[in-house]
């Protein structure tokens, strides 16, 4: 069984690796991080910034960089939960949830396991969830890990 483990560093995402580490011990476990070009254009924008799409050969480096070491650490996270963990970037994503969707498919994965931030209200609305997303979108089993504190 391949899992593949969604990654971006929040405590959400370490509580699904915790929580995946627990329930799937030993399995083989993708973790995936993604840098969506959308999500940095838009908080470019938003802090009144010029809006541009393309990338310096500098920047594109920072961001590889700064993905494999958030890969990385995602995948320490996982072998110490007890799992048997690799990591895979991709960058320039149009759509994080997408990404995770057609990731899943390329590797047959068995599971998808995501933590959800819990957006709530209007920020949920009109930003929507990724968790959501995927779990409507993917033709395979979604496991959605709630964050730490999380009631419910």
């Amino acid at each position: 069984m391949t899992i593949l483990l969604a990654y971006d560093g929040s405590d959400d995402a370490k509580a699904a690796i915790a929580f995946a580490g627990r329930m799937f011990p030993g399995r083989d476990t993708v973790v995936l991080t993604v840098w969506e070009r959308l999500a940095m254009t838009t908080a470019r924008a938003s802090a009144g910034l010029m809006m541009t799409i393309d990338t310096s050969p500098v920047e594109e480096e920072a961001i590889d960089q700064a993905m494999n070491a958030l890969a990385a650490q995602g995948v320490e996270q996982a072998r110490a939960a007890g799992l048997e963990a690799r990591p895979r970037c991709v960058p320039d994503a149009t759509a994080v949830w997408a990404t995770i969707v057609d990731v899943a498919d390329e590797l047959d994965a068995e599971l998808i396991v995501t933590g959800t931030r819990g957006l709530g209200g209007v920020k949920s609305l009109l930003l929507g969830s990724t968790s959501d997303r995927v779990l409507h979108h993917a033709r395979r089993p979604v496991l959605v890990v709630p964050g730490p504190g999380t009631d419910g």
